[in-house]
């Protein structure tokens, strides 16, 4: 019989069986405890304490009278403690928060971390917390969180200025500068609310507290109160800003109103608009649908995002350009038959009949094409241009608010590389009188109106109160005789007799101001065989008192029509409404002699504007 070994080597074995496990055992309880005994000591406390961010208040915006715009509200959400899951039903939770169970399993499967609470539903209302509260016995570890978001008073009004809140998106959620912010707080989306996002929405604070295995909260350990955001003053008057926007009806564009000795905004209306409660609320798939898809793009901030071609409000640019040039002066008549011919083509005046023999002041009143076409060719299309630029067209205003267009002031240089061909002499009318190539945004037209009000300073425009009266960026090298000469003829074209802009006369104040019709289509014929998106599109450039302008605005109605019946009447409603609202409006008291001269011409002609369907007024 073969032995079955010696029992001292089969004990021998085990002994350094049993002493290698244990060897191991040491090894690891040293790893455990030794190297990373930090690190499970700090998951050890992270599962004991809960960290919660709080949201500052943020601050308020208020209009430059200290109308507050907006409020801030509470706005309640339900979460989970992670690390509790499994032993929640996830059936009876989602029948709890009324939601789609697969919705809800799927947010709990895409939380990126164990120890920070699972944001489940958003948008609580108080029945949703009652009705919560007085089941969460039976699910640990949930919790009713409260943030802070908006209500935005005055709904739409001022929206595109305003903007709203919304949750941080993918690339804001990675961005350092928001590290300190909870990732489900609100932060600035658009408008000022975006643009002043750090100085509103303050510093977050923080609660420290000790839970138990299930969750539930045992004590408060450590607060870090939040600091309130900054308030912010505006330059809008809300009150001039509510009128413009009513005043445009169910019309579609824009309006910008600035302080001519300062450059605050007053006002900046984009039509349509949106309501920005639906966004610090949470915005529901179907809400943002009916948004991106409405044809009208009441996202689109037309003040600054649009262009078009001025129209006849061009002609200040081209009148600044001929006098400064010297190719015509206060006396230098021009006889309009019509139109003009040049080679096969011919260029008509608004008034078919022609108005007979103009200066420049009856030609700007009565907004001849002519008299202009004829200044044009004097000065050709590169003088145009430079006295355009020089003005604040072609160029971005600089707002920071949405990603602006600049328009086009085209040249000979312009065409050449643009086109690869000549200017043509017929194109130089066509841009003297806003036409053609031609394009402006409702902003550029209101920098150029408060330029010419004051007298030639250019001031940067603020979307902030001023505390003091700011210097001009710069002066025009433009002659006080120029600009006196023009503001006599703006003055005529609201309330002389004949003038094209005699639905902006005011009781309340002298208003001066230029209508412009721009053509869209280049078609003669009645407008009511043109469907509305062929209609010509309205402007009306205008500021007041004549005496002492403290308002200037541009109004632009996309196919409103003409100028003088749809977009002037828009503009004398708001500059009522400001003058209203500041410190007293000037009386309308005695005429300049101008106007007293142009007393003898027919009550007829006043009614021009409105009978005409194709002109450039």
């Amino acid at each position: 019989m073969q032995s079955n070994g010696n029992p001292s080597e089969k004990i021998l074995g085990v002994v350094c069986l049993i002493a290698a496990l244990f060897f191991i055992l040491v090894i690891r309880l040293w790893q455990l405890q030794i190297l990373q005994g930090d690190e499970y000591r700090r998951l050890s406390e992270e599962n004991r304490l809960r960290i919660v961010k709080v949201a500052a208040p943020r601050g308020i915006i208020y209009d430059r009278n200290g109308v507050p715009l907006v409020k801030n509200s509470p706005y309640y959400s339900v979460s989970i403690n992670p690390q509790i899951l499994d032993r929640i039903d996830i059936t009876a939770l989602s029948t709890l928060l009324s939601m789609d169970r697969e919705t809800l399993a799927e947010r709990i499967r895409h939380n990126r971390s164990i120890y920070e609470p699972i944001r489940l539903k958003d948008g609580l209302s108080p029945k949703d917390i009652a009705f919560i509260e007085a089941r969460r016995s039976d699910f640990p570890g949930l919790s009713i969180d409260v943030d802070v978001s908006r209500e935005y008073l005055f709904g739409s009004v001022g929206a595109h200025l305003i903007g709203y809140l919304g949750k941080p998106n993918q690339s804001q959620s990675k961005d350092p500068k928001f590290r300190d912010v909870p990732s489900d707080a609100f932060i600035g989306q658009w408008g000022v609310e975006r643009l002043f996002d750090k100085e509103l929405r303050g510093t977050p604070g923080e609660r420290v507290i000790e839970v138990d295995a299930l969750g539930r909260e045992l004590r408060l350990i450590q607060e870090k109160p939040p600091v309130r955001g900054e308030d912010m003053k505006l330059a809008m008057d809300i009150k001039l800003q509510k009128e413009a926007e009513e005043a445009f009806g169910d019309k579609t564009g824009a309006l910008v109103a600035l302080k001519p000795d300062s450059g605050e905004i007053l006002a900046l209306a984009s039509k349509p608009s949106f309501d920005p409660n639906l966004f610090a609320r949470g915005i529901t798939p179907r809400q943002w649908e009916d948004i991106i898809k409405n044809p009208k793009q009441p996202l689109l901030n037309r003040a600054l995002q649009s262009q078009y071609p001025p129209g006849s409000t061009f002609k200040v640019v081209t009148a600044i350009a001929a006098l400064e040039e010297g190719v015509v002066t206060p006396d230098t008549k021009v006889t309009c038959k019509g139109g003009i011919t040049y080679g096969r083509w011919h260029f008509g005046c608004w008034q078919k009949k022609g108005h007979g023999i103009l200066s420049l002041h009856r030609a700007l009143v009565e907004s001849c094409d002519v008299y202009f076409y004829e200044a044009g060719k004097k000065l050709g299309i590169d003088r145009i241009a430079s006295y355009a630029r020089e003005l604040g067209l072609d160029s971005e205003i600089g707002l920071m608010l949405v990603k602006e267009r600049r328009g086009l002031i085209p040249d000979t240089k312009w065409k050449q590389d643009k086109k690869k061909q000549p200017w043509y002499l017929g194109e130089t009318f066509n841009a003297a009188i806003g036409q053609g190539y031609v394009a402006v945004t409702p902003f550029q037209m209101a920098r150029l109106t408060s330029i010419v009000s004051n007298g030639g300073s250019v001031y940067a425009p603020s979307i902030l109160l001023l505390k003091d009266n700011p210097q001009p960026v710069k002066r025009l090298n433009i002659k006080p005789e120029t600009f006196s000469i023009l503001n006599k003829a703006l003055f005529g074209v609201v309330n002389e007799q004949g003038g094209t802009g005699w639905a902006a006369r005011s009781p309340m104040a002298h208003i001066c101001g230029k209508t412009g019709t721009a053509q869209v289509v280049g078609l003669k014929r009645d407008s009511k065989y043109l469907s509305e998106m062929q209609k010509d599109h309205a402007w009306f450039i205008s500021y007041a008192p004549y005496e002492q302008p403290e308002i200037a605005l541009a109004v632009m109605v996309e196919h409103g029509g003409h100028g003088g019946g749809a977009a002037a009447p828009i503009a004398k409603r708001a500059i009522e409404a400001y003058l209203k609202s500041s410190q007293g409006s000037v009386p309308a008291t005695k005429l300049p002699v101008e106007s007293q001269q142009s007393q003898s011409i027919s009550a007829q002609a006043e009614r021009s504007d409105e009978g005409t369907t194709h002109e450039n007024r």
